[in-house]
């Protein structure tokens, strides 16, 4: 559930950025077992934007290259980075080539942003570990694994980099600029 929410948002962010946009590169890791749901949920959530997608996988960092050329060759309007491990783990060098070929893309954290990324929409990852961190606590104290409740995240945030919007020749809607919990600049 909370990766289709997270589709439709993130589609729907790039929708109001890039109204007139009509094809969107989805980068999946096609070896990871939460691939085939993200690349359904954001079909079905792009087609109801009016947008198509066209699924680009890497497996390993080497594919990076051939994934940004796809990208110009299909002729992408914008580039949807999915959740996984080996994107955020090179989250700088997909940051760098979205740069060099002048894509905007979405991410799923705020280091991407950081890092000269256009957006992201997702978790906070620091929520996250404080939440991990409180359970071990209650664990060493005591209390049964099993016995503790399962928390959904509940916490999420928008940035946007303006640079980078300026590099790519993007005028950010105000209305998309109010709603950024951070606006990078």
């Amino acid at each position: 559930m909370v990766l289709t929410v997270l589709a439709e948002k993130r589609l729907q962010l790039l929708h109001d950025l890039l109204p007139k946009a009509v094809l969107i590169g989805l980068l999946v890791n096609p070896t990871s077992p939460v691939a085939e749901p993200q690349i359904r949920e954001a079909q079905a959530a792009a087609q109801a934007l009016g947008f198509r997608i066209t699924v680009l996988k890497a497996i390993t960092e080497s594919d990076f290259v051939q994934v940004f050329a796809n990208l110009g060759q299909q002729r992408a309007d914008a580039l949807f980075v999915s959740a996984d491990p080996l994107f955020a783990s090179e989250g700088k060098r997909i940051v760098t080539l979205a740069a060099q070929h002048g894509v905007p893309a979405i991410y799923e954290f705020r280091e991407f942003v950081e890092a000269g990324g256009l957006m992201s929409y997702g978790t906070v990852l620091s929520d996250g570990y404080y939440r991990g961190g409180h359970y071990v606590g209650r664990v060493l104290k005591g209390a049964a694994p099993a016995d503790l409740p399962v928390e959904k995240v509940d916490k999420f945030e928008l940035v946007i980099n303006l640079r980078t919007a300026k590099a790519l020749g993007i005028t950010l809607p105000d209305r998309l600029l109010a709603t950024a919990d951070e606006v990078i600049e």
